[in-house]
Parts: C-alpha cells; sequence; structure tokens
C-alpha cells in the first residue's frame, strides 16, 4: 500500500514585505520632504536653531527613503524556508540559497528573543533557525551557509535569522509545527533567549 508523504512546510518570509517596504520609503519621503521644506521656508516655530533641526532630521529621512529605493530588489526579494521530509532548505535567489538533509544534523531549533520595547505598541522578536551539525565534515559539505556559523552568539552552529518580526506569532508555530513533523528527536523546540529592551 502506497503512503503518501505529508506535505512540506513552506515559510514565505517575503510575504508582506513589498507593502511594508514601500510603506516606510513613502513615509519617510513624506516627512523628511515636510522637515526640510520647513526648515528652508522658516515654517517652524523657534527659530534658527529649530529650523536648523529640522532640516537635518528631514535630510536623514530622505536618505532613507532613498536607500530603501536604492535597495529594492534585495529588500523584496523572494525568500522562503522548505521544511519537508528529507531535510530543509533555504530559497534565495541572491546566491544564499542552501539544502541540508535532517541525517547532517544533530539537533536543530527555533531561538526567540522578545523585545519589549516601551516605545513599541507591539512586542516583537528577533527569532533564529539554530542547526547544529552531526560530524566535523559539515563545513567542509556546506561551503555556502559559511556566513552563518556561530553567527550572533550561537556556539558549534549555524544560526539563520529572520530579523526582528512583529507578528512572531504567526511565524514561530509555522517552525514548531513543520520540525515537529520532520525532524524528529533532534529538533529541541523553542528556546526563548530572554528579553531585550529597546535594542531594535
Amino acid at each position: 500500500m502506497y503512503l503518501q508523504q505529508p506535505p512540506p512546510v513552506v515559510i514565505d518570509l517575503a510575504q508582506g514585505v513589498v507593502k511594508k517596504s514601500a510603506a516606510a520609503i513613502l513615509v519617510s519621503a513624506g516627512l523628511g520632504s515636510v522637515g526640510v521644506w520647513s526648515g528652508l521656508t522658516g515654517q517652524v516655530v523657534g527659530g534658527d536653531g529649530v529650523a536648523a533641526t529640522a532640516v537635518v532630521i528631514g535630510s536623514v529621512l530622505l536618505l532613507i527613503a532613498l536607500a530603501g529605493v536604492l535597495r529594492w530588489k534585495v529588500i523584496t526579494r523572494p525568500r522562503s524556508l522548505v521544511i519537508e521530509q528529507t531535510g530543509v532548505r533555504w530559497i534565495d535567489p541572491h546566491g544564499g540559497s542552501w539544502e541540508v538533509a535532517w541525517p547532517e544534523l544533530a539537533a536543530i531549533a527555533v531561538s526567540r528573543t522578545v523585545n519589549r520595547n516601551p516605545r513599541k505598541l507591539v512586542p516583537s522578536a528577533m527569532v533564529r533557525l539554530d542547526l547544529f551539525p552531526a560530524d566535523q565534515g559539515f563545513r567542509q559539505r556546506h561551503p555556502e551557509m559559511e556566513q552563518l556559523w556561530e553567527f550572533h552568539r550561537v556556539r558549534d552552529g549555524y544560526r539563520l535569522p529572520f530579523g526582528d518580526i512583529p507578528d512572531s506569532h504567526a511565524l514561530v508555530p509555522r517552525l514548531d509545527e513543520g520540525l515537529c513533523r520532520f525532524a524528529g528527536p533532534r529538533y529541541r523546540g523553542v528556546c526563548d533567549e530572554g528579553f531585550t529592551v529597546g535594542l531594535f
């Protein structure tokens, strides 16, 4: 009797990035333009010092918007993580793709640091996928992953960061579901690494 394999868990990390990035660029450009124009035309209250400050802050916001436009393709590129029967794959069309089979790993975990910055309405979390090789030849077989080796305080392993994610409550369960389904006893679960305040 043929047993159908469970479908892979595909996590699209670029979902919603285009809209969020476009909104951030437009807001930065709009506020920056207002700040520069107000400062240069004397449309601010408080004298020359306040006008100069408005020009500086406006210029910084315009530079942020310009950086977003210049890096648009990189920021909005499609990226996804695939967790499946054979292993885990990272798909990035800009040359950062890799693939690891389950027998190559001694352990795999999701690590999370919650950011409770009082300036943010909703707490966010820095979410990472941590992979620990099962043998010493792993690094030689996977040179494409070298930039992840012992990244951001992980020891003797690889760390794939997903960034500071406001909706981590949606991402973490998807990662947990896929790894529980496919990774077997090598999955160490979701590890909370404490809390940070005001770092991001």
